[in-house]
Formats: structure tokens, C-alpha cells, sequence
């Protein structure tokens, strides 16, 4: 009788050293983790509910965004307070591009000043490993994982294998009982984490920073978690005081709207459990160029331009020699396709020079065939709309909605329903 491939492979020289067995998942115990808050609920909520024990983050952002500084708060949050057993929990923050002075002149900014803060400037790995194991914190924090490095190895920090060994390594210390630990991360001119793409399938959970640092909000998203969903964002506003939160994201991103200018939309989107109002801005211009100019910012370019070719066909506005320039205002980037009809009602908007009904929040995903497409979990956006004080939500015709939700719910069938029920008169002198 012939050997079985597995067993012929055994019997050719290879070793079965393993003592881990197969077992059926109904004899698995699920176990839950008791979470350490951050003390910024922010955070917390995009981390799932706070910082799971032994877990790696990997957090990433242009510089100067406020990583460190967003960081450094978590740090004092909690070397500021005391474990479950009545002890206080140290943290260590580590650093290879600051000195421990330039860290104290930013935790005085912040208001961060613990004596269970420990500073240390160090980037050979081991020797961090080892202060990690004569400390035992609560907390590591690495700033940042492209400044260490492993004297085994012949490369520069900042090495491909570098990153990808010094991470691995914080990663056991973590796993093995440790202490949970933050890496901080350059990005490059794309945007993305600087390194390996591995890095990012080492650790437990990744966050992006967003927005500008010309703008005041700054956006943490989750991209990757283990332990929550990566729909949650957390939104911060930058003080001189540091990162502060922000309790009420929609009345902040609509404070400085313009009720009755053209070009102004004001849609619902859904960021996790959270519906937020943002204001999508449009500006149609005569172009002088061979190509007119399509711009966006914080919206997708190609659906952009989908959006501009369902309203020459289907609308009958003459774009083609035109510059529109789109913005979600507030720093914010949208991929909700329920942003569509607010794209369309703002650029309509500007082109005709009529307002946008201010009372009025615009909700749907766009067809090809200007058709209005129904929008998910309708009820949570328009509630947040009527706690703005918005009293209209125009929306596709195929939402039967019961009951009152606070706000009138305006059906439309199509983008040309919509902009006739949307759009005010002309501003008197246009």
C-alpha cells in the first residue's frame, strides 16, 4: 500500500517538532480581553474600546500631524492613574529622533507630567527590549520603529529588514506577556507607511492620521484591527494645548457654512456607528484651457467625473468647457456613496447660481441613469440631521420610512427631481 503524502514527506527526513494538536471549535474557549483605556475615548473608540493587553499599534501620518503629540497624551493619561491592584502604571516612551528635553518641552505643551512617565533615548532594540524588561510598563511607546535598529544586522536603520526584524521583536516582547505597545511610523510622499508592506501584517492594529496640518481636525482611522472595526474614526482638534476632542463632529465641520452661497451642499455620512455632517463645496468656472480642470479634494476624482457625465446627459448642464473644483470642507475624505447627490446639488449649484435650500440635508447614491439610489441606515442620518436643526432631507423615492424621525423626508426619483426640489431662486443681481 503506498505511503500517504504526508507521511512519506515525514519519512524523507522531515521533523515534527510541533506539540500543538487539532481540536473542534466547539471545545474552543472564547476569551474576551480586558481592556486599558487610553483616557481619550476618541481613541478608544477607534481602537474598539480601548488598548487590548499585548497588543501592537502601528500608528502612521505625515509629520507634524500630531502623532507624537497625540501619543505623549495617552502616555500621561495613563502613567497618571493606577492599575485594577491600587499600584500606579509606568509607561515607557522611547524615542530615536527627539532628546528627552525636546520630549519634556512638548509634554509641558500638553500638560503631560507624571513621575511614572519614563523618557528614554535609545534605538538599538535590544538594549530597549532590555529597559522594556527592567521597567515592566504598562505602556511602550516607539518613536519611531524606522529609527531602530538591531546591531546583529549589517544594514542602516531605516533598513527594509530592519524595520521588519525591530518590529518583530517589539512584537514577541508584546505577545510574550508584555506590555502593549504603540510604534509610530513615517509615511511616504504617497501617503502610505514607510517600510515594508509586512509591517503592517505584523502588528494588531494600524491607524492613519488625516487632514492637513493647515486645518484644525485631525481624523485617526482605523485600517486594520484584530480586536474592532475599522469603520470607527476618531476626529481631534489641533490646540496649542495639543490634540483636543472633539464631542460634536457635525456641528464643528458646519460651523463656518454659509447658508446661502452657491455651491453648497450639506450631506450625511456614515463613519462606523457614528453619522456625521459634513459640507460639500463646488465651484464652476469658465475654463481657458484645452482640458478643463476636474479637482477634488477629500472626494474621489473618478467619481467625480462620473458625476459630471450623468449631469450633462442626463441633467443637460454644458461642463465640458468648465473648471469644477469639488471640497468636503473640514479636512474630511468621503467614500460613502450617499455623498453623490450632494456633489451633484453643490455643482449644480454654483452653475445656475442658486442657493441650496440651507434647511435642507442632500442624501443618495447617483446612477448612471440619474436614477437616486436608496441610502443605508437612512433613520440614524436623518435623526442627526434633525438634531442639527436641518428640517428637510431630500433622498431617493424608494425609502418608505415610518413614523417621524424629526426632519421631513423629500423623495426624489432622480437628479432632476432633486435639484428642483433642492435649489432656491437666483441670487437677486446673478
Amino acid at each position: 500500500m503506498p505511503e500517504k503524502p504526508a507521511a512519506a514527506a515525514l519519512g524523507r527526513g522531515a521533523v515534527n517538532t510541533s506539540s500543538s494538536r487539532p481540536i473542534p471549535i466547539t471545545q474552543v474557549t472564547a476569551q474576551t480581553h480586558a481592556r486599558l483605556s487610553s483616557g481619550i475615548s476618541e481613541l478608544d473608540r477607534v481602537l474598539g474600546g480601548g488598548i487590548v493587553p499585548g497588543g501592537v499599534v502601528l500608528v502612521g501620518g505625515d509629520p507634524g500631524i500630531g502623532k507624537s503629540t497625540l501619543l505623549t497624551q495617552v502616555a500621561h493619561a495613563i502613567s497618571s492613574r493606577s492599575n485594577p491592584g491600587g499600584e500606579p502604571t509606568s509607561v515607557l516612551y522611547v524615542s530615536g529622533e527627539e532628546s528627552v528635553q525636546q520630549i519634556k518641552l512638548r509634554s509641558e505643551r500638553v500638560g503631560a507630567g507624571s513621575d511614572h512617565l519614563y523618557l528614554l533615548n535609545e534605538t538599538e532594540i535590544s538594549s530597549i527590549i532590555h529597559q522594556i524588561a527592567a521597567l515592566s510598563p504598562g505602556l511602550v511607546v516607539i518613536d519611531s520603529i524606522q529609527t531602530t535598529y538591531d546591531s546583529a544586522l549589517d544594514s542602516a536603520p531605516g533598513n527594509v529588514s530592519q524595520i521588519r526584524n525591530c518590529a518583530s521583536m517589539l512584537a514577541q516582547v508584546a505577545k510574550g506577556g508584555g506590555p502593549p505597545i504603540f510604534l509610530i511610523g513615517h509615511v511616504t510622499k504617497e501617503g502610505s507607511l514607510a517600510g515594508p508592506r509586512v509591517l503592517e501584517h505584523m502588528v494588531d492594529t494600524v491607524l492613519y492620521f488625516e487632514g492637513d496640518r493647515s486645518h484644525a481636525y485631525r481624523i485617526v482611522r482605523s485600517v486594520k484591527n484584530r480586536f474592532g472595526s475599522t469603520d470607527e474614526i476618531g476626529i481631534f482638534e489641533m490646540r496649542e494645548e495639543g490634540l483636543v476632542e472633539v464631542e460634536n463632529p457635525s456641528a464643528a465641520l458646519l460651523a463656518e457654512r454659509s447658508q446661502h452661497q452657491t455651491g453648497s451642499a450639506v450631506t450625511a455620512t456614515i463613519e462606523g456607528s457614528r453619522p456625521l455632517l459634513v459640507e460639500v463645496q463646488a465651484l464652476v468656472a469658465r475654463s481657458f484651457l484645452a482640458n478643463p480642470r476636474r479637482t477634488a479634494t477629500g472626494f474621489e476624482l473618478n467619481r467625480l467625473n462620473m458625476l459630471l457625465a450623468v449631469l450633462e446627459k442626463r441633467v443637460g448642464l454644458r461642463l465640458g468647457d468648465q473648471d469644477v473644483y469639488v471640497n468636503v470642507a473640514g479636512g474630511l475624505k468621503v467614500t460613502d456613496p450617499a455623498v453623490d447627490l450632494a456633489v451633484i446639488m453643490a455643482i449644480a449649484s454654483n452653475f445656475r447660481e442658486q442657493p441650496v435650500d440651507p434647511d435642507a440635508v442632500i442624501l443618495g447614491e447617483v446612477g448612471l441613469g440619474g436614477e437616486i439610489r436608496s441610502t443605508p441606515r437612512l433613520e440614524l442620518r436623518v435623526r442627526e440631521a434633525a438634531r442639527l436643526g436641518f428640517t428637510k432631507v431630500i433622498t431617493s423615492s424608494r425609502h418608505k420610512m415610518k413614523g417621524s424621525l424629526g426632519a421631513e423626508v423629500i423623495s426624489a426619483g432622480n437628479v432632476v427631481d432633486a435639484i428642483r426640489y433642492g435649489l432656491q431662486p437666483p441670487i437677486s443681481g446673478s
